[in-house]
């Protein structure tokens, strides 16, 4: 959130005086685009938000104290959902409890209306009624008959029916274990409304900063630069004359890499370069940049994850020179400090003439090829930023894949919730950048493989006895063509394709 607060040529964000009401936060919900959202951004929350379309900060606070396999399991999350949909009545228990049930059209979802009822039909003091919380959460026979007995005496001196008295005490009893703490939830959902609307009104500011928190976490790395592109957002590579240790936001639809989320680079060697640039120019070539950051910063293992990840793509013709260079470079800034540390460049009338006799020239190699650049960019960043290996192959699979996986969503129904996707056949391609195998309650199994083709990604399922084959031959990143049909998976919110041939 502090990260964002710095708008280029606009005031200062007050997140505490937004309003609760956004209708573009709210829509952001709707959609399920809650990747990097504070407590809303797991697959399963994803399919409860999907299911109950949240339009009111109350149905956040619900939201957060819901998901827990207690509500989940019991039915409370389904009267929840269908009640808010109007699709089940609304029962309030007793007429006098309406106002404390309202909000969540009926259920008893938190601790704080188990108190409520309490005070409201036996006459409990507000001690009285968090000593019945504690006694409900703890389930001891012998306490809760004690407690039920007090309630059934309050509500009778208060005239409350007896029957409906035990029912609605059994009934907080049953709901006060799943209870969650309406205080607690409240705050969690205000932190998630608050990176909702700053994800919806700021979203480079918004990915800049939450990429930043996880920059020693190369698999998040990876994710949220996924969640950049599927956003729009333009994601600049690395570059020592224009990044910092942070990635920053250049404007609202621009995110600059940070150099410190390039593997084997410290947070000391970046501060000292973004000083150098800073006081002086920026750099111009490979000896300029060894000779002003300096050996003592810079050792060879960080100059080749520098070349690797193309942060040093200024200084040179093409990577492969640039890592023939190091070496040379290196040397030569160790010589130029040590004439200037013994001030040998009194004689000469000033530094840069012992620079200018050992400046090393830097070789003509030819590139790299581009698999080869793409794989060394990806080992050292994680994932592919400059382009795509897909790539090389694109004119000989015109003829053999049906469709982009980006443009995969455009052609399907998106199902409403509990029923059965219908599938849309397709042919298509990408890299298995991912696998994994679930087994199911009946002990079949099934593969799930991410494909990734530089533009969008989709998960194929695999069935059948061919699973311990397939996962055998196939080598991470390897090109795979799927035939199958094409469905919207409620739970993930992306594409998922039933395979039926891989190849």
């Amino acid at each position: 959130i502090n990260a964002t607060r710095q708008k280029v040529g606009k005031e200062p964000v007050d997140i505490t005086v937004i309003p609760l009401d956004d209708k573009p936060s709210f829509n952001l919900l709707k959609r399920c685009e809650t990747t990097a959202v504070f407590q809303l951004e797991s697959r399963g929350m994803k399919d409860l938000i999907r299911r109950l379309q949240p339009d009111t900060f109350e149905d956040i606070i619900a939201l957060v104290a819901l998901f827990r396999p207690g509500p989940l399991q019991s039915g409370m999350v389904d009267d929840f959902i269908l009640r808010k949909k109007g699709e089940q009545k609304i029962e309030y228990l007793h007429p006098w409890l309406t106002e404390v049930l309202k909000p969540t059209y009926g259920v008893i979802v938190y601790q704080e209306q188990v108190m409520q009822i309490a005070q409201i039909l036996a006459g409990y003091t507000l001690g009285g009624a968090d000593l019945l919380r504690r006694a409900m959460g703890k389930k001891k026979p012998e306490e809760m008959a004690k407690q039920r007995e007090i309630f059934l005496e309050g509500a009778k001196s208060k005239q409350v029916d007896p029957t409906q008295a035990g029912y609605i005490f059994d009934l907080m009893e049953k709901f006060a274990g799943y209870g969650f703490n309406k205080s607690h939830s409240a705050a969690y959902a205000l932190v998630a409304y608050q990176t909702a609307w700053l994800k919806a009104h700021y979203p480079a500011h918004f990915m800049a900063a939450v990429l930043s928190a996880d920059m020693d976490n190369t698999d998040k790395i990876v994710g949220l630069i996924g969640e950049c592109q599927r956003m729009g957002l333009n994601v600049i590579p690395p570059d020592v004359n224009h990044c910092a240790y942070k990635f920053q936001a250049l404007d609202e639809h621009t995110v600059v890499y940070g150099l410190g989320a390039i593997k084997g680079v410290g947070e000391g060697v970046i501060q000292k370069i973004v000083e150098e640039r800073q006081a002086g120019a920026p750099f111009v070539d490979m000896n300029d940049f060894c000779h002003r950051v300096g050996s003592q910063a810079l050792n060879k293992r960080v100059l080749e994850a520098m070349v690797l990840a193309g942060a040093l793509d200024a200084l040179g013709p093409n990577r492969a020179s640039l890592f023939a260079h190091i070496p040379d470079a290196m040397k030569a800034a160790s010589q130029i400090q040590a004439a200037e540390a013994a001030g040998m460049g009194d004689l000469f009338g000033g530094f840069d003439a012992p620079e200018t006799a050992i400046r090393v020239p830097i070789p003509a190699l030819e590139p790299w090829p581009d698999a080869e650049q793409l794989r060394k960019e990806k080992d050292t960043l994680g994932l592919y930023l400059t382009g795509h290996p897909i790539h090389a192959f694109r004119d000989e699979l015109k003829s053999l894949v049906s469709d982009a996986l980006s443009g995969l969503l455009d052609k399907l129904d998106i199902p409403a919730p509990g029923t059965f996707p219908k599938g849309v056949p397709v042919t298509v391609a990408g890299l298995a950048i991912a696998e994994r195998i679930v087994r199911q309650q009946n002990g079949d199994r099934q593969l799930f493989l991410t494909l990734d083709d530089g533009e969008g990604r989709c998960e194929v399922r695999i069935t059948g006895d061919e699973i311990d084959r397939i996962s055998a031959q196939l080598e991470r990143d390897q090109l795979v063509i799927v035939e199958g049909d094409a469905v919207f998976d409620n739970f993930s919110g992306g594409i998922r394709v039933r395979c039926k041939r891989l190849l």
